[in-house]
């Protein structure tokens, strides 16, 4: 955890001053019981009111500068947490934005939400009792033992026997808790994934009348999680009724000898009485640590869960000396490409080699889980090659820039996805520089256009997360709209006409023809109908090529090819 605090540094200032503040404030604090002393002692017994008064006023001082210091100890430090909080957002969004696919399939989306809110929380509240009550409490501990024993030596051999029984009850805690903060987080992402399956699978689950089951899913791990989290309350329910025995058996005790010690008058009143309060500081300042020691575990496990993902080596990074492919234009070819998942025993590609020119369209169709996906990922660098190299534009893209290898390709993945906003603002994230004209036409070109026009605020149609206020055939057209506008050099279509319907599907490759006569197409598909008119049709079945040629050549060349299309067409369509 402590690795974490070197992003303090900028609230050096902030963390000195509370310093300041909190020892300030433990002076004041054990300063007030000998003044409490002198009332009783001198003002009391010889009925002094005017010593009274001036001891009185000047303990309502040391009180107001007690409240003071704390106040603005206690603002210092909350400021000084949420700016460690919003630094480690920052950081592990960022780190986060940087992942390739493989980070993302090693971590998972549920536990980097939860590292990104619940365990920076953590950490924010263990740091604000950090610059507090971990300054506060052992010097009050420490100071109110020296005043204590300069009050009476005697009486100080009763907290001899009660600090070593503190001690081990904090230790029993710590013993007994840190264990279950670690399950307890493990458990919150399980619940938090679970969730997130439910919010954003509800269409299938609602489908196969499944609803009954996921509760029954969420109930096990909602379950799961109370009951940790009540076994960590119960240690809490029992450390405080403990605390106070303690502190009460103490106050009985102190108060019981001291009373012997005021009958042998080797002691006075108000000195009992400030030793009792000093005794009580040292006991509540104990209890404070062992609250902290409570919740320290908890954010000792978050701590390590946000360093996992800062430490967390980014397989896919730009190269040192990057170059710049400005030579050629849309030149896209795979060498000899071997492809595998972790985990995975069988790669996923194997021995792909092809070219594809500026011009071309090239069809790349094969049965589910052939790797069609796959090799479409491979080309904007989402993956890296096992071996073997992917060219464009006549460079490794593993000696290009990211940033410059992607401002060459519009791609339209198979999964849509689409962000809060309207219509406009989504397809203007192709191009953000992009004027409505823009906007407009490749609107027009992808289809869009007359669906959009019947919305009652057309480009200006609010749009919800993920899409899910309109069609799956609408977000197909918004998506290949976005990517028509950035005018790219290599479009990427990947099964994004499986949610047209025929009609529409015609007129959308009807205007792409011209739209995209300059470019490199890649059409990742199942249907045959759409890529029958292409320049090349790769085959691939489960991650090797098993045919590249034209519609005709592989009816007669490729068996895999051939079965495909007779799954799908009939005798008369093929004819």
């Amino acid at each position: 955890m402590i690795k974490l605090y070197k992003f303090l540094k900028q609230y050096v200032f902030h963390i000195v001053i509370v310093v300041l503040l909190v020892f300030l404030q433990v002076i004041l604090n054990l300063y007030l019981p000998t003044l409490m002393s002198d009332i009783v002692d001198k003002g009391i017994v010889n009925q002094d009111i005017g010593y009274i008064y001036k001891v009185g006023g000047i303990m309502l001082l040391v009180t107001a500068g007690g409240v003071i210091a704390a106040v603005i100890a206690t603002f210092l430090s909350s400021k000084s947490a949420v700016g460690l909080g919003k630094i480690l957002r920052d950081k592990i969004f960022t780190k986060v934005e940087g992942f390739s696919l493989r980070e993302f399939d090693k971590m998972g989306t549920a536990t980097l939400i939860t590292r990104t809110t619940n365990d920076v929380t953590q950490i924010q509240q263990v740091t604000v009792m950090l610059l507090s009550i971990m300054i506060f409490a052992p010097l009050t501990c420490i100071g109110g033992i020296v005043m204590a024993i300069n009050e009476d030596k005697t009486l100080s051999l009763i907290l001899v026997v009660v600090l070593p029984i503190i001690t081990g009850i904090i230790a029993l805690l710590l013993s007994k808790g840190l264990p279950l903060f670690k399950s307890m987080q493990i458990k919150l992402d399980k619940l938090n994934l679970i969730l997130r399956e439910n919010l954003t699978g509800i269409r299938v689950i609602r489908a196969f009348n499944r609803i009954d089951k996921e509760k029954g899913r969420f109930d096990d791990a909602s379950s799961d999680l109370m009951n940790v989290t009540i076994r960590v309350n119960k240690l809490m329910a029992v450390m405080m009724p403990t605390m106070m025995f303690i502190m009460n058996i103490t106050s009985v005790a102190i108060i019981w000898f001291g009373g012997i010690q005021i009958d042998n008058g080797k002691m006075q009143v108000g000195s009992l009485m400030a030793f009792i309060q000093y005794a009580m500081q040292i006991l509540f300042s104990l209890m404070m640590l062992t609250l902290l020691f409570i919740f320290i575990p908890r954010a000792q496990a978050s701590a390590t869960r946000i360093n996992e993902v800062l430490d967390m080596e980014i397989e896919i990074v730009d190269p040192v000396k990057a170059i710049t492919a400005d030579n050629k234009k849309g030149y896209v070819e795979f060498k000899n490409v071997y492809f595998n998942y972790n985990g995975s025993e069988q790669p996923a590609l194997s021995d792909i080699n092809f070219k594809a020119n500026p011009g071309e369209i090239t069809a790349i169709i094969g049965g589910t889980g052939s790797g069609k996906s796959t090799l479409a990922n491979l080309i904007p660098r989402f993956y890296d090659v096992e071996s073997g190299s992917v060219l464009v534009d006549g460079v490794d893209v593993r000696e290009m820039k990211q940033e410059d290898l992607r401002a060459k390709i519009g791609l339209v993945p198979q999964k849509i996805i689409l962000f809060s906003g309207t219509i406009e603002e989504n397809i203007k994230y192709g191009k953000e520089d992009a004027v409505f004209d823009e906007i407009k036409h490749a609107a027009d070109v992808a289809q869009a256009t007359d669906f959009i026009s019947e919305m009652e605020n057309g480009f200006d149609h609010y749009i919800a997360g993920g899409g899910t206020n309109i069609s799956g055939g609408q977000k197909q057209r918004i998506s290949i709209a976005r990517a028509l506008v950035r005018k790219p050099e290599i479009y990427i279509f990947d099964d994004s006409f499986s949610a047209l319907d025929f009609k529409t599907d015609a007129k959308l490759r009807a205007s792409l023809k011209s739209e995209i006569s300059n470019s490199t197409v890649f059409i990742i598909t199942q249907r045959v109908a759409t890529i029958m008119n292409a320049d090349r049709i790769i085959v691939l079945d489960e991650g090797r090529i098993m045919g590249i040629g034209k519609h005709k050549e592989l009816m007669e060349t490729c068996k895999v090819y051939r079965e495909i299309v007779a799954s799908q067409l009939s005798e008369e369509e093929l004819v």
